[in-house]
């Protein structure tokens, strides 16, 4: 059977330009081409799940606009279940507005919108969902109220939270203490924790503060030189698999959908961590948000042809 998650996040149309390299502050430099994508932490984390074979339920909020109806019909054609996606009469949908150098890297600005408008009531219109899953998967591109009540109500249920810290932002001890799974970068960490990352001395001290917290288990996510995990019973270090990258838009939400489908079918933690890492790298080879994120046989594919490869402790 496979593993129901709930995801509360944004939903965010993306309006993305492809550019030589990111402008310096003050300069205009000519682009090469302009697409609109569906995007959102939260929705982008919802499909990636979906396509990796999870039942998944988005909960959020758009507007009730052109780009918020197209969101929604985005998310019913990866069978995303959009019962719980209100409709605000008084706030655009949000977008991201998107720089992509020829490099894959990228500069992005959001507009919150309507998912400014997710409100714990909202939250709460789900309860019974979150009750039921496998995993209840958080972000913070939306109200922090509303990802602490989405916490809680999951923790009730002994569901297991997991929660991506981005954008970076000072979090209550509450909410650090409600997470089973925290997934930052390592300047995510660094805020978080208290300890600047530099290095794996540094890496494994803010994951023993944030643990102190009360999180369940730390993956600090690397970029190109993969995973981190510390979880108290044991670290080790996840390799990122060699891929030619085109755009890392997406990478950290396919990163964190592969981890949720993992968690929420009762895999092993390496095992979890490996898939995510699979998907992430995936992500970077297409172009966009949604159109990048990989499926279930995608992503075996790229386990299958690394197998033989050692990997880390």
């Amino acid at each position: 059977m496979s593993p129901k998650i709930v995801v509360v996040g944004s939903l965010n149309m993306d309006l993305i330009a492809r550019s030589p390299r990111i402008p310096a502050p003050g300069e205009t430099i000519l682009g090469r081409t302009f697409a609109i994508a569906a995007g959102g932490k939260g929705a982008n984390q919802a499909v990636a799940a979906a396509r990796l074979g999870a039942q998944v339920t988005m909960v959020g909020s758009v507007g009730e606009d052109p780009y918020g109806e197209a969101l929604v019909e985005g998310l019913r054609a990866d069978r995303v279940d959009t019962r719980f996606i209100c409709r605000d009469p008084t706030h655009p949908t949000g977008v991201a507005l998107i720089i992509v150098d020829d490099q894959g890297e990228n500069s992005i600005v959001v507009i919150s919108g309507a998912n400014g408008c997710l409100t714990p009531a909202g939250v709460e219109a789900a309860a019974s969902e979150i009750a039921r899953a496998d995993a209840v998967l958080l972000q913070l591109e939306t109200p922090l109220d509303s990802v602490m009540h989405a916490a809680r109500l999951a923790h009730a249920r002994r569901v297991p939270v997991i929660l991506n810290p981005a954008p970076a932002q000072t979090l209550p001890p509450e909410l650090l203490q409600l997470v089973t799974y925290l997934v930052p970068n390592e300047s995510e960490t660094s805020r978080l924790s208290g300890v600047p990352v530099v290095d794996s001395a540094s890496r494994e001290q803010a994951a023993i503060q944030l643990r102190l917290k009360g999180v369940g288990a730390v993956i600090l996510t690397l970029g190109s030189r993969g995973a981190y995990v510390s979880d108290g019973a044991e670290t080790f270090s996840v390799p990122a698999f060699p891929v030619t990258s085109v755009d890392t838009t997406a990478a950290g939400d396919a990163f964190m959908a592969g981890l949720s489908v993992g968690v929420a079918a009762g895999w092993p933690l390496r095992e979890a961590v490996r898939t995510a890492a699979a998907a992430g790298a995936l992500a970077t080879t297409k172009a966009g948000a949604q159109p990048s994120l990989p499926k279930a046989d995608q992503v075996e594919q790229l386990l299958h042809a690394s197998a033989g490869q050692r990997q880390p402790d």
